[in-house]
């Protein structure tokens, strides 16, 4: 993908939604492309996350493991989602295995490469915490409502 294409793809991700382009710019020419056979791995679940990854082109199918060890399939992930947010700002676990449903190829952006942005661009630093923040709360408001599960 050119580079252009890369700002236009990132441009499109909601936690880089308003983004400049020359923030944009910055994150597509320090970030990485990575290719994914199908049937291959991009990550696996309760692995550390360094990174995240922007899907470019395919799909991965997203699953953990259930009681048992069997995996149980939570979800398709295809171009223009962002897998493992949370690793651009804090050393996080994967929640899910992702594995390429066909030939893919992600966009692999470092939690220094994010920082970087954060410094050069400070006043961007309050707009990503509050759609992090934002996610956090969606996360727990899930978790409280499966909490009846539990007892």
């Amino acid at each position: 993908m050119a580079l252009a294409d890369d700002i236009e793809l990132l441009a499109k991700v909601p936690l880089f939604a308003g983004l400049s382009s020359d923030q944009l710019r910055l994150i597509a020419f320090g970030a990485e492309h990575r290719p994914v056979g199908a049937g291959q791995a991009l990550f696996r679940e309760r692995s550390p996350a360094e990174c995240a990854y922007v899907v470019a082109r395919g799909t991965f199918e997203l699953s953990s493991l259930a009681r048992g060890g069997k995996p149980r399939v939570e979800g398709v992930a295809g171009p223009g989602v962002m897998l493992s947010e949370l690793a651009l700002v804090s050393m996080v676990e994967r929640k899910f295995t992702a594995i390429a449903l066909e030939d893919a190829d992600v966009i692999r952006i470092t939690r220094a490469l994010f920082h970087r942005l954060l410094e050069e661009y400070p006043e961007m630093a309050a707009v990503v915490e509050g759609r992090i923040r934002a996610a956090i709360a969606s996360l727990i408001d899930g978790a409280a409502a499966m909490a009846h599960r539990f007892d």
